[in-house]
């Protein structure tokens, strides 16, 4: 095994890569009773289109497949995984986003056992067109749900906004219409494409032993045979011009107040493994500087009532998009607007005279971190593998301390072009006329 130390922490990272290609990284916490457990496949909603293994010709695949298959893997032929964690002490869930799925358990016992079925429902997919179709009916009212979430409805309109090509714009469950598409031969297509050791990997944080536990997954894999496997070839429109983006749209649903959103689409060149999250990490502190609760904007926002409690911010930094994003309940959607647009108009003359502010907010900073590092799902729950590099939290940390106030001017320089801003509204629904 690789070890990775980071001795600031007194932490080290066990890394090893198995002969089938998954990447294990073991991680053990002295003092800990818990060990969680996180298996990711790098494939999201927005891998829709794609060569399968073993053709030559791209398919595209209803929207929402990616999430079909993250529930469908759980109804195993003769058991459901979700019941047998329980009858071992687990707690398990699984999650879909853009551009992963992941499949989790947290457990302070029978941590052998709990791996194996962690491993072996995902790698052994069970479906019929019989479960298929009941699968239909539980996630179509999960989108119902979300299609009567108003924030939801907000995010998902700036994305239409900023990204009308890119699937991206899709939701992630995809659409009633969608789902009724997907067949159990669809579900199998995509997971032999994307479902292979290779194209995974696996983080184990807590209370174990690196060499025991590594010697329990290579045991596992040995069993299984995986076919030959070529990295997936997917087809995504990146979208960089700003003639795709719309400025600004409106709707009605059943809310009290308006809320809106604003969205910065990112247009500049993002830099691969660390670097990108060195990137992530000086966003984050220039819109922390900018905007956070203790920036002189905010608090004039505010007590303009422009802003409520509601206000937060969000730089999203994923395989193939990037953007910026700040929302909030207000009456003011337009005073709301222009209020952000000032702020990143005049960045580049005000960044460099937040020295005191920005010293301090990187202490900030680290001490939020230092606080993820003793919860052991965070620590998991961080690494993205690929997109930086395999760092862990933990490199996060001395990024923080190495970045500069000239850093996050440069970053500025390459983000902000006001000409990417998109504004979606929703205004609540008129009262009907007597």
């Amino acid at each position: 095994m690789h070890k990775r130390e980071y001795q600031q922490f007194q932490e080290t990272c066990y890394t090893q890569t198995l002969a089938n290609g998954l990447r294990v990284n073991l991680l053990p916490k002295q003092g800990f009773h818990k060990t969680y457990a996180i298996f990711t496949t790098h494939f999201g909603a927005i891998d829709r289109t794609f060569i399968p293994q073993g053709q030559s010709s791209y398919v595209t695949q209803p929207a929402g497949i990616a999430h079909f298959l993250e529930h469908k893997l759980f109804d195993q032929k003769g058991y459901d995984a979700f019941e047998l964690f329980g009858r071992y002490g687990a707690d398990s869930n699984a999650f879909t986003s853009f551009t992963k799925t992941s499949y989790l358990f947290s457990a302070t016992q029978n941590i052998r056992k709990n791996l194996e079925i962690l491993l072996d429902f995902v790698q052994e997919p069970y479906f019929t067109e019989a479960s298929v179709e009941k699968e239909k009916g539980i996630i179509g009212q999960e989108i119902q749900m979300y299609d009567d979430d108003p924030d939801w409805q907000l995010y998902m309109g700036l994305l239409n906004n900023l990204y009308p090509k890119h699937p991206v714009h899709v939701d992630i469950a995809g659409t009633i219409d969608t789902i009724q598409q997907i067949q159990a031969q669809d579900l199998y297509l995509a997971y032999r494409t994307f479902y292979h050791p290779q194209n995974m990997d696996l983080f184990v944080v807590g209370n174990l032993n690196p060499e025991e536990t590594l010697s329990w997954i290579e045991e596992n894999q040995a069993q299984k045979s995986f076919s030959e496997f070529k990295q997936p070839q997917v087809k995504i429109a990146t979208e960089a011009s700003l003639q795709e983006i719309t400025a600004h749209k409106e709707i009605r649903l059943a809310v009290n107040r308006p809320k809106a959103i604003i969205g910065l689409k990112g247009l500049d060149t993002i830099p691969d493994g660390r670097a990108g999250l060195a990137y992530q990490i000086k966003v984050n502190l220039l819109l922390y500087l900018l905007f956070g609760e203790s920036s002189e904007w905010y608090l004039q926002a505010y007590n303009k009532g422009i802003i409520d409690d509601t206000f937060s911010y969000e730089f999203d930094l994923s395989r193939s998009f990037h953007y910026v994003s700040w929302s909030s309940d207000t009456n003011r959607p337009q005073d709301f607007k222009q209020a952000i647009q000032t702020v990143l108009k005049h960045a580049r003359v005000t960044l460099p005279t937040l020295e005191r502010e920005f010293t301090l907010a990187k202490r900030e900073m680290l001490g939020r971190l230092l606080q993820r590092m003793d919860a052991i799902e965070a620590i998991a729950n961080s690494y993205e593998g690929d997109l930086f590099g395999q760092t862990t939290i933990f490199d996060q940390a001395e990024i923080y301390e190495n970045v500069t106030l000239t850093d996050l001017c440069q970053v500025a320089e390459k983000l902000i072009d006001l000409r990417a801003l998109s504004t979606f509204v929703i205004q609540p629904k008129e009262e009907a006329k007597s």
